[in-house]
């Protein structure tokens, strides 16, 4: 048994502990807040500096905003629950969830806009095409961006993605070209590399949007033949290759105006035409393309944004 007297001291020694903790956890939290208010303000720098960096509007970077916004007013929430009410929320909490959301904010502020735009509408990927000898010229360039739709044809999106990752379509040329109807490449310029991929069949994802101008679909031989030939479509008349099992699987966002300066003077490949043999693009590659072909469009690199 504690004597009274000495059972006081034990309360008063408890309540100066007490208050001791009391004053170090706030002063832990003040802390945090201070520094917390300092990333907001980078981080919302930086939201500005995209917002004015030509990155048109969109539904995805306000998004980012909203989140921010929402993200600061539960940090405000916190702050209340440790003023107003210690019995609901412990500082340690607290600080835990600022911590938290500190780091969100901070990771929104190094997403590029891009990556945000195409996360944002069905998970595809952006894909740079720098095209060389428009327009048939040597030293004239230009590039276009493509964004795959895998919601659209997952399995042709996913071959696709694949030919990029191991730069399949660097140096390939873009060896038919029909104005107001198609342009087409994914041959490429190693005949050991081609030969590898003319076995590995893709099968044939359903027709889910219309072959309209801009969007991108995989060549094909019959049902479930598709392999590594592409083909863009370069007008909204092309409908009728719905009905034929075309599908597509991404489209082009920007660059539209490069893909129309393919060089397209070879016209028609043989035998109907005077154009460039497939057979013998397989077969000899690009050696075959710039000796007798040498003005045709090429992608001189291929890569994800």
């Amino acid at each position: 048994n504690i004597p009274c007297v000495e059972r006081g001291a034990w309360n008063h020694i408890n309540k100066n502990q007490s208050q001791q903790r009391h004053h170090h956890q706030r002063n832990i939290t003040m802390t945090m807040m201070k520094s917390f208010g300092v990333i907001t303000f980078l981080a919302h720098q930086a939201m500005q500096a995209a917002a004015f960096s030509g990155v048109p509007s969109h539904s995805g970077v306000l998004g980012v905003h909203s989140s921010v916004a929402r993200s600061a007013a539960q940090i405000s929430l916190f702050a209340s629950s440790i003023d107003d009410d210690d019995d609901t929320l412990s500082r340690r909490d607290a600080t835990f969830k600022m911590v938290a959301t500190t780091a969100a904010l901070t990771g929104m502020a190094s997403i590029s806009p891009s990556k945000v735009l195409a996360e944002e509408e069905g998970g595809g990927k952006l894909i740079e095409f720098t095209v060389s000898n428009l327009d048939g010229e040597e030293g004239s360039t230009g590039s276009f961006v493509v964004k795959t739709r895998p919601e659209w044809a997952p399995l042709g999106a996913e071959r696709f993605e694949t030919l990029v990752e191991k730069s399949f379509f660097d140096g390939c040329r873009i060896f038919r070209v029909l104005p107001g109807f198609v342009a087409q490449f994914g041959i490429n310029g190693n005949p050991e590399v081609q030969a590898k991929w003319r076995s590995q069949n893709l099968k044939d994802d359903p027709v889910k949007v219309t072959n309209k101008r801009g969007t991108v679909v995989f060549a094909t031989a019959g049902p479930n033949t598709r392999t590594t030939q592409i083909f863009v479509n370069l007008n909204d008349r092309n409908s009728f290759l719905d009905k034929q099992g075309f599908s597509p699987f991404g489209e082009i966002v920007s660059g539209m105006d490069v893909v129309e300066r393919f060089y397209s003077g070879y016209g028609e490949g043989a035998p109907s035409g005077k154009g460039p043999n497939q057979g013998l693009i397989q077969a000899k590659g690009n050696s075959y393309l710039e000796a007798s072909y040498p003005k045709l469009s090429y992608y001189s690199k291929v890569s994800f944004k």
